[in-house]
C-alpha cells in the first residue's frame, strides 16, 4: 500500500515493553480528584449485549440525562455506545447535550460482512440520530494483507456518515504482533478515521498498554506527516482507575496534555464509570462509599 511507504513500519518490541512498563510507574503517582473526574468524563458508556433491551437503553440514557442534577461536581460522561438498532432509544431518551450517542457498526464484531452493508449500516446509523461510529476492521483480509482493500473500506464508512465521528477498531489482542498493530493503526489513519480504537472487547486480550503505546505514537508520526490530528481509543476490561491511569498517562506521555479531553481521548467501558464514582465519593467523603448509579 503506497500510503505506508511514508513511515518506518517496524516496531521494536523490547523498546516498546520498557517504555511502557516506565509509564505504568509513572501513573501510580498521577491519581487525584481532579484527574478522576477527568477519566470519568473521557468514558463512552457502553452496553453492547445481545440481551439489551429497549427499556434497559432508555434507563441508562435517562441516567446520563439526570446525572448532573445527581452530581453536580461530576463532569458527565462522554457519549453513549449501543447497537444500531437502539440508537433512536438513545435519541429519544437523551434530553441532554454534550453527550455524544454512538453506534457500533460495519458488521460489529466480526466485520465478516459484505463491504455495502458495513458501509449502509454506517449511514443508517447517522440518519438514526448517532453521532459517532464504531466500525472494525476486516482482520481476515488484514492478515492477507489486503491493506488496500480496508483503506477503501474505512474510507467509504468515513465518507457515508459524513460529520459524524468515525471510531476505527483495530481488535489489537488478535495481531500478531506490534508491527500489525503500527500498520493497522496507519492504514486507519490514512483512511480518514476521526479515531482508532483497541478493541471491540469480545475478544482477549482486549485494550492492553503496549498496543495503546503503539497506537499513540501512529498517531503522533501520522500527525507529523500530515498536519492532522486523530484521537485514541483504548477500550475492553478498563474497569478500574488504576487500569484507566495507565492509559491517561501513556496519551500525556506519547501525545501530550492537547489530548487528555474527550475531544481527542476516550475510553470504552461499561463497569469503570460506577467504580470510578465510588472511589471519587471515597476521597471527597473520607469513607468507603459504593456507588451503583449507572
Amino acid at each position: 500500500m503506497k500510503a505506508l511507504e511514508k513511515y518506518n513500519l517496524h516496531v521494536n518490541e523490547q523498546e516498546v515493553n520498557n517504555a511502557v512498563e516506565a509509564i505504568i510507574e509513572k501513573s501510580k503517582k498521577m491519581k487525584s480528584l481532579d484527574t478522576l473526574k477527568l477519566l470519568f468524563s473521557l468514558i463512552d458508556l457502553t452496553s453492547l449485549n445481545g440481551s439489551d433491551t429497549k427499556s434497559k437503553i432508555a434507563d441508562m440514557a435517562t441516567k446520563v440525562s439526570y446525572f448532573q442534577k445527581t452530581f453536580p461536581d461530576m463532569p458527565n460522561v462522554a457519549a453513549i455506545c449501543v447497537y444500531p438498532a437502539l440508537v433512536p432509544v438513545v435519541k429519544k431518551n437523551l434530553t441532554i447535550d454534550g453527550v455524544g450517542i454512538a453506534a457500533v457498526g460495519a458488521g460489529f464484531p466480526a466485520s465478516q460482512t459484505f463491504f455495502d452493508i458495513k458501509t449502509l449500516e454506517c449511514k443508517r446509523a447517522v440518519v438514526e440520530g448517532a453521532t459517532e461510529v464504531d466500525t472494525v476492521i476486516s482482520v481476515g483480509e488484514f492478515f492477507e494483507e489486503n491493506y488496500d482493500y480496508i483503506f477503501r473500506e474505512i474510507d467509504a464508512q468515513k465518507d457515508s456518515i459524513e460529520d459524524a465521528h468515525l471510531k476505527v477498531i483495530l481488535e489489537s489482542g488478535s495481531l500478531r504482533s506490534m508491527s500489525e498493530i503500527r500498520i493497522a493503526s496507519l492504514i486507519a489513519l490514512e483512511a480518514g478515521t476521526d479515531f482508532i480504537k483497541t478493541s471491540t472487547g469480545k475478544t482477549e486480550p482486549a485494550a492492553t498498554p503496549q498496543a495503546v503505546y503503539i497506537m499513540c505514537q501512529a498517531i503522533k508520526d501520522y500527525m507529523k506527516t500530515n498536519n492532522r490530528k486523530a484521537g485514541i481509543k483504548p477500550a475492553g476490561g478498563i474497569s478500574t482507575s488504576d487500569d484507566a491511569l495507565i492509559y491517561y498517562a501513556i496519551v500525556k506521555e506519547v501525545l501530550g496534555d492537547e489530548w487528555l479531553n474527550n475531544k481527542w481521548f476516550r475510553l470504552g467501558a461499561s463497569r469503570l464509570a460506577n467504580n470510578l464514582l465510588s472511589e471519587i465519593a471515597t476521597i471527597a467523603s473520607g469513607k468507603d462509599t459504593t456507588v451503583n448509579y449507572f
